[in-house]
């Protein structure tokens, strides 16, 4: 059926509701169609309890709709107003432009509700602090998507105000945090905070005035038996409760808590069964203190927690995680609840791996398999957590195909598949005039894995040695680096050359030659489609300087390459007693140089300002304070190499071409004074045939 302007709105009361007004103002924005004023076939908005007749959990019910569509008047009707708002989402999503550019609706009656009543994304902000409108934007897609929770991993983006030394300069104030809750409770959606301890605590434990509370003397958990490390920790929990008035639940991240019970504080042995009671007595006295504020927690029951003291626990904790098979008869028994938790990013540098690749399931097909058939199921589940770390040079807009996903599938699990998901992702984030996005993700997929295979790994010269990881401490304590040799350079006396580069990158040449040409394709589908998106235009702008930043990478490879044969060249020349020949060769290999080494620093300075749109800079100073860089003693995040975004460049420079450069320049000059031949073109960007 046809829906034009000779339809209004009739919502009554209801006229100021966010459902009301995300309806006029979507159906503006996204489809310039506005409501009209006067007589006309009705758009009925309405809140009637129990209109949707739903069995079991009450927030099921609160969050179902009925969606009537007729030729003579569409009803939209919520079960209350979260319902309504979904109803208006899914009416939005119904709308279709159709072959002779009006717009058209199915007949259809639609009885709705979600198969799990929460459906968190999680935001994670260790190393990047999010514009105040980001977020916002990023709670109003997250509520199309139907969204309606959001775990925000703070950890040094908020001012502590009991602990001013812990929020990072610039980080959010107390009142920014409750706006930012306030934005997104008018659109159902609650923003819990997540706060990383006592594991993952290098972000308070770096500061020299919490050194003592230092589990075994290492940044990355807080001492357990110290009761000063519980009246920190509780003092931040009360902070970020203050500042989110209106949330009912708080995630205590009781992430890769190792080392439980370890150091010279604590008078028990460090054995598995007191290291798991002393993980269990953590647990209990944060969700004692959080009930006392009224927050009902979130944690992630997991290693090293043994499943017979499972039973320590209060039994309205919410299961994040299940992290053992063995929990589940446990759980079921005490009448606990769980979330169905899937990782939608995790170690991938750049980008993703949204879709399969080889015999690898990506991160959708994992996210549909762990959702609809994950073990959860065994349990009594009540919602999903979407993952999405930014510990590898990710931005999020890079995660919004996954977070949709799971908020998809936490509402249906099971259907449908990724692949009409994915299609229709991109018709709901893009715009129906966008084509081919499904092939743009998976090219930059290829892409970010390429260039993230075409690197040597060496041993860090910035990182010391871990901790040590869940097995025992110094495990896993290797840190690397992403680095590359560089070209071999002649001898000052004889310009005697040993090809080093050519010959030990082979692979990595290869596929920079495969690579690049994808890269140029990649580059003008972005050009395309940003002509054609009616929105997000954003996330183009991220893809294509992500794009630009990884094609420099093979350009890169290819012109080191070219470097060291101009150089071989320049050694045969001074071998048949051609001084001028061999000059200008080694002209051409320096230029070369020159111009690879410009060029990255344009293409990282490009990506920055992109990023920065969107972000504040990372590691900022703030009325003269500084950041605190210190480096985790356990995870091996690419993000922690340097205080600023300047990570993302590190391997680059680390080869040290602008060394390398001027070592040859003084090889050229003085085989060029020896010789008598003068040097002409140097430092010229062009190559000269």
């Amino acid at each position: 059926m046809r829906f034009d302007g000779a339809w209004r709105l009739e919502a009554g009361a209801l006229a100021k509701h966010i459902a009301a007004r995300t309806l006029v103002a979507d159906l503006k924005s996204m489809h310039s169609l506005e409501l009209g004023s006067g007589p006309g076939k009705p758009v009925r908005l309405a809140i009637v309890k129990d209109a949707v007749a739903v069995k079991g959990d009450p927030e099921l019910s609160e969050q179902a709709y009925r969606l009537r569509l007729t030729p003579q008047a569409i009803e939209i009707t919520g079960n209350s107003g979260a319902g309504l708002f979904y109803g208006v989402q899914t009416f939005l999503q119904l709308l279709k432009r159709a072959p002779d550019g009006s717009f058209e609706l199915p007949v259809a009656s639609i009885e709705d509700w979600p198969r799990l009543a929460l459906r968190f994304l999680h935001w994670d902000t260790k190393h990047h602090q999010d514009r105040m409108e980001t977020i916002k934007r990023y709670l109003d897609w997250s509520a199309r998507f139907k969204a309606n929770m959001i775990g925000f991993e703070l950890e040094d983006k908020f001012a502590y105000p009991s602990n001013p030394a812990i929020g990072a300069p610039g980080a959010f104030t107390p009142a920014q945090l409750q706006e930012i809750v306030d934005y997104g409770l008018e659109r159902f959606i609650q923003v819990v905070p997540v706060i990383q301890a006592p594991a993952h605590m290098a972000y308070v434990l770096k500061h020299p005035q919490y050194a003592r509370l230092r589990a075994d003397g290492n940044n990355y958990q807080s001492c357990l038996c110290l009761e000063d490390t519980y009246k920190l920790i509780f003092r931040m929990y009360d902070d970020v409760i203050a500042a989110t008035k209106g949330v009912k639940y708080l995630y205590v991240s009781t992430d890769e808590i190792y080392y439980a019970g370890i150091g010279a504080n604590c008078k028990e042995p460090y054995n598995p069964v007191n290291r798991s009671l002393k993980w269990a007595e953590f647990a209990r006295r944060a969700r004692d203190h959080a009930a006392s504020r009224g927050r009902r927690i979130l944690a992630w029951l997991e290693y090293p927690l043994l499943t017979e003291h499972l039973e320590r626990l209060p039994s309205d904790i919410i299961d994040g995680v299940i992290g053992e098979e063995d929990y589940v008869p446990v759980e079921n028994k005490k009448g606990m609840r769980q979330l169905a938790y899937v990782s939608l990013q995790g170690a991938e540098f750049l980008f993703p791996d949204h879709f399969n690749s080889g015999d690898s399931a990506g991160r959708l097909q994992q996210t549909y398999s762990a959702i609809a058939q994950g073990r959860h199921w065994k349990a009594n589940p009540m919602g999903v957590f979407g993952a999405a770390w930014d510990d590898s040079g990710l931005h999020s807009e890079t995660f919004w195909l996954g977070w949709s996903a799971a908020a998809r599938w936490g509402w249906n699990p099971g259907t449908p598949g990724v692949e009409q998901h994915a299609a229709e992702f991109m018709n709901v984030y893009y715009g129906p005039r966008v084509t081919g996005m499904v092939e743009i993700y998976r090219s930059l997929q290829r892409q970010a894995r390429s260039w993230q295979r075409t690197w040597d790994r060496v041993t860090s010269r910035v990182r010391a040695p871990g901790y040590g990881n869940s097995y025992a401490k110094g495990r896993g304590a290797e840190r690397t680096d992403l680095t590359l040799e560089p070209p071999a350079k002649p001898q000052p006396a004889d310009l005697a050359l040993g090809p080093r580069f050519v010959p030990k990158y082979t692979d990595f040449l290869a596929e920079a030659r495969a690579r690049s040409g994808e890269n140029d394709q990649l580059l003008h589908a972005l050009a395309a489609n940003f002509l054609r998106a009616e929105r997000n235009r954003y996330n183009l702008e991220v893809f294509d300087a992500l794009a630009r930043f990884i094609g420099h990478h093979w350009d890169l490879l290819a012109g080191m390459a070219d470097a060291e044969r101009a150089l071989g060249r320049a050694s045969e020349s001074a071998k048949k007693n051609d001084a001028r020949r061999a000059v200008g060769e080694m002209v051409r290999a320096y230029n070369t140089v020159q111009r690879l080494d410009r060029e990255g620093a344009e293409r990282f300075a490009h990506l920055t300002a992109v990023f920065e749109k969107s972000r504040f800079p990372k590691g900022r100073e703030v009325n003269g304070r500084k950041f605190v860089h210190v480096l985790d003693d356990t995870k091996d995040h690419w993000a922690d190499r340097t205080p600023d975004l300047g990570y993302m460049q590190a391997p680059e420079r680390s080869i040290g071409l602008d060394a390398w450069r001027k070592e040859l320049y003084g090889v050229l000059q003085t085989y060029a004074k020896k010789n008598s031949v003068p040097i002409r073109g140097l430092a010229e960007a062009r190559l000269e045939e």
